[in-house]
């Protein structure tokens, strides 16, 4: 029977019962009984992803453990004339007369039918997808960069090995930013609490905290490795590579047009500006080139940060709303019951002044000379004995407060934004040269810092308290990672190591004797 079913004789019978103009293979989701067909279809895909090619109304009735009745014949049909089945005389079990004229058909999905199949499975597996925050393909990538990087040593490296293991990068890297940016989108809703399930939201909150809190340690420490080996990478000759697996990519090409030899470098040189392209989204989401265009790993760390303290503030409003404490949504609504439960307009007025504070009143625009002298004006000083108003006439001549003529030219702020960008650039220095040196080569005490400038000094006070704000009572060492993923912290308490004294520009400082050991994570 399998032989029948693969059969390359039957494949190329003339179909019965095909569409007479376009195929039309999505038109199924759209009638009453587009489940039915949904099965069916299933049923197709799944044969088809079993090296199965034809079924028979029979088979298919088995798949949906029902009868092989008129109605499904007719479903099936009606699948050929949509385009997504092909139809198929079945002479294979053709015994008497009366067999060879019962119709009988073999079914199979068409081409049409597959590419439709294969759209709506990607529709629903991305509309599906939550995302996720992949630690694990970071060290991945870091791990088929590394091989890279010993290939790239090699004076002739194999093509199959750069090819796989190319491939292997694009594919994790693809994976990693399409689920992150999945999981984000997730987190936002989350944090809105568009679910509407805020006991599940206040229960998971933790682990979800602790989950990205994980995540931004990984990314901090496998991005700052992903982007050494990049480096190392590009000066090594990573184009060499690139076209390795270009060339083994465009051997599978099919050459078109009289000469072979120009179809073929076409064919290559399209495949390696494909990799060009791959290397270079690569390389830009986890290389930042200047304090204007960071890295998207860091754009990605930040938002994390950014969500957990917004998951914490939504945390603390619910449960401030659930401890009946006053918010602004509360006050409004009792104020709202207040408007409701008077008695008449004018017991409602009374109560818009009392909660407002406004009357009706003409805004008028008075001169400069007027606005200094009522500066001082007490409140309650008579109109007689108070200073004039002096009306702009502005209005009373032309009825209007805008001026008339040629507009205002928009103002040049390019100066201004470089102005800004060197600032940035230099404040960005000046924080590397503080981690340069906070930076120790390992376990130092914290006698032997050296004398600290005003911002190392500010830095130097930040890890700390970062490292002692994750100590737990009775513990002697804590290792913490900063809010920004840029440094790591090993804070070990000596025991009787006595008072240790750091010497900075601004004073001194002192405190129980602590053996550090702070670690760049950017490189």
């Amino acid at each position: 029977m399998a032989d029948e079913l693969l059969s390359p004789e039957r494949s190329r019978e003339k179909p019965q019962g095909g569409p007479p103009g376009a195929a039309q293979p999505f038109s199924h989701l759209g009638v009453p009984h587009a489940g039915q067909y949904r099965r069916l279809l299933r049923i197709f895909a799944r044969a088809r992803e079993r090296f199965i090619v034809h079924l028979r109304p029979e088979d298919v009735a088995a798949e949906l453990r029902a009868e092989a009745d008129d109605q499904l014949t007719e479903a099936l049909d009606q699948l050929v004339r949509w385009g997504n089945l092909r139809a198929d005389v079945d002479t294979s079990r053709v015994t008497t007369v009366e067999d060879f004229h019962r119709k009988r058909s073999l079914y199979q999905l068409t081409a049409e039918g597959q590419a439709a199949e294969q759209a709506i499975a990607f529709y629903e597996e991305a509309i599906g997808r939550r995302g996720q925050l992949q630690s694990v393909a970071l060290a991945d990538i870091a791990d088929r960069l590394r091989a890279l990087l010993t290939l790239a040593a090699e004076s002739d490296p194999d093509p199959a090995k750069v090819h796989l293991l190319l491939l292997s990068v694009a594919e994790r890297f693809s994976s990693l930013a399409d689920n992150a940016q999945a999981f984000m989108s997730a987190l936002r809703r989350a944090i809105d609490f568009s679910d509407g399930d805020v006991a599940g939201f206040i229960a998971y909150k933790e682990r979800l905290i602790d989950y990205i809190n994980r995540f931004i340690a990984d990314l901090a420490n496998s991005g700052a490795r992903i982007t050494v080996l990049l480096t190392e990478l590009e000066a090594a000759g990573h184009e060499r590579l690139l076209a390795v697996a270009a060339r083994r990519e465009a051997a599978d090409a099919v050459l078109e047009g009289a000469d072979a030899a120009a179809s073929l470098a076409r064919a290559e040189e399209q495949a390696l500006d494909g990799w060009r392209n791959r290397w270079r989204g690569l390389d830009d989401w986890f290389t930042s080139r200047n304090a204007g265009h960071p890295s998207q790993a860091r754009l990605l760390r930040q938002a994390a940060v950014t969500a957990i303290k917004q998951l914490i503030d939504a945390v603390g409003l619910l449960n401030d709303r659930r401890s009946g404490r006053s918010d602004r949504s509360a006050d409004f609504a009792a104020l709202a019951r207040w408007f409701a439960e008077a008695p008449d307009d004018a017991a409602a007025h009374r109560l818009w002044r009392a909660a407002f504070g406004l009357s009706p009143a003409r805004h008028l625009s008075v001169t400069g000379d007027t606005a200094d002298e009522w500066e001082n004006v007490p409140a309650g000083t008579p109109w007689g004995e108070a200073p004039p108003i002096r009306i702009s006439p502005q209005l009373r001549r032309t009825g209007s407060y805008e001026r008339r003529g040629k507009p205002n030219q928009v103002t040049d702020r390019s100066a201004a934004r470089e102005l800004l960008r060197r600032q940035a650039e230099q404040e960005a220095a000046q924080t590397a040269e503080a981690r340069r040196r906070l930076r120790t080569s390992g376990p130092t005490l914290l006698s032997d810092v050296d004398v600290l400038d005003p911002r190392a000094f500010r830095l130097f006070l930040s890890l700390l308290g970062d490292a002692l704000a994750t100590r737990a009572p009775g513990d002697t060492e804590v290792k913490t990672v900063t809010s920004d993923g840029s440094l790591e912290v090993r804070l070990c308490l000596v025991a009787e190591g006595g008072t240790a004294v750091i010497k900075t520009e601004d004073g001194v400082l002192t405190g129980p004797e602590h053996v550090i050991e702070i670690t760049d994570l950017v490189p």
